[in-house]
């Protein structure tokens, strides 16, 4: 089975792959603070209590945007499941190229959704990560990743107006019903809701005039399936996006390796 860690800003999700399909998720919070053998407890708490037993894991994969935390969870991986993971980067046998002006300094996650998402649509796509930060991610009809654009995520948003507004509590993230809102909540659900829903139908339109033709557009992350039903151009909402992804890499990397062994 193989073992699949992606590490967020907000959330880690991790997956097992049984070599036809996964057979758990998991996802929790982002603590900076875990020691090597404190993430090794969350794992094999999770593992025990879904009757999955970790011997069996023969190889692990690991993306990450939090670099503190990546040697603990790698550590982790090495010492306590027994395997060496994979840790992608733009140097990556990643099936798609990066041309970017410096290809080191884009996100793994970003890297990894571009892959699955050009295995799975072709090109021109653009995936939108609906995570701490909101992610486009352009890959080219050439199957080149060739940037994007970040914007505050919507909680993250939300959560800034709050902190700096003495006047203004949390509302729930929620589509109002109409634009002009009648009170605080719903003018604040509008002015973020909409707000969002807007900019990313006017960043859509903008990236396919930049590339010239119109591109299929795929959503991910925590709010990425409301989104998907508000913005008129996403195509599809994939919550495994990240974990197919790393899957995807996972195999050409075994593959090239085996064929260079051969």
């Amino acid at each position: 089975m193989l073992l699949l860690i992606d590490i967020g800003n907000t959330n880690v999700v991790l997956g097992i792959w049984d070599g036809s399909q996964f057979v758990r998720r998991w996802r929790v919070a982002t603590d900076r603070t875990r020691m090597p053998d404190e993430w090794w407890v969350v794992l094999h708490g999770l593992a025990s209590s879904d009757g999955i037993n970790l011997d069996g894991i023969s190889g692990a994969i690991l993306s990450s945007v939090v670099p503190s935390l990546t040697q603990w969870v790698a550590g982790m991986t090495r010492d306590r499941v027994g395997v060496d993971p994979l840790i992608v980067s733009a140097a990556s046998n990643l099936g798609i190229k990066v041309r970017t002006d410096n290809p080191s300094e884009v996100g793994a996650d970003r890297l990894v959704n571009a892959v699955a998402a050009f295995d799975a649509f072709g090109g021109p796509t653009v995936v939108i990560d609906f995570g701490t930060a909101t992610n486009f991610d352009v890959i080219s009809r050439e199957g080149e990743y060739i940037g994007g654009a970040i914007a505050p995520g919507i909680r993250l948003a939300h959560d800034a107006l709050v902190s700096r507004a003495a006047k203004l509590s949390s509302v729930e993230l929620v589509f109002p019903e109409r634009a002009i809102g009648s009170n605080t909540v719903t003018a604040m659900q509008s002015g973020i809701m909409l707000g969002y829903a807007s900019l990313i139908d006017g960043m859509i339109e903008r990236i396919d005039a930049d590339l010239g033709e119109r591109a299929t557009v795929i959503a991910t992350g925590g709010l990425g399936s409301i989104f998907s039903q508000a913005c008129k151009r996403i195509s599809a909402y994939m919550p495994d996006l990240t974990l197919d992804g790393l899957r995807i890499i996972w195999e050409r990397s075994t593959a090239s390796l085996n064929a260079t062994e051969r």
